[in-house]
């Protein structure tokens, strides 16, 4: 369904430091970082797309976090969730909302909520059964 998924971004260096954190214990891989732009983009091992990506915003303007934006990632079970919510607070991110189910959602949908050292809105959910 995407191509790519762009969040911007003011320190580059501490929101890259953070990405890196979570997106390596997603199993999510670093396919390029170039800091003279800057921008880094992530992609899931053995695709093509889709991309997540990080950088200055294109305009030369400050980045400014969104009201109702939020992007989310699947995890492969609720101990990833546990422990990529875990790393996203110890990297500067802060708490959105705890681990656990959300049965409002569905019955086995187990999700964090938190936001990324600039302010974005992120998610780790788990949509499978224990």
């Amino acid at each position: 369904m995407f191509s790519h998924l762009f969040v911007g971004v003011n320190d580059f260096d501490r929101a890259l430091a953070f990405y890196q954190a979570v997106m390596t214990a997603l199993g999510i891989e670093l396919r390029f970082c170039d800091r003279s732009r800057p921008w880094a983009g992530w992609q899931t091992p053995g695709t093509v797309r889709p991309l997540f990506l990080i950088g200055k915003p294109f305009d030369g303007q400050s980045h400014q976090p969104g009201n109702g934006q939020m992007a989310a990632f699947a995890a492969p079970d609720r101990a990833t969730v546990d422990r990529v919510y875990e790393l996203a607070l110890s990297h500067g991110g802060t708490s959105e909302g705890a681990p656990g189910l959300r049965p409002e959602y569905h019955a086995n949908y187990y999700g964090a909520y938190f936001r990324d050292t600039e302010g974005n809105k992120l998610c780790v959910a788990c949509h499978s059964p224990m």
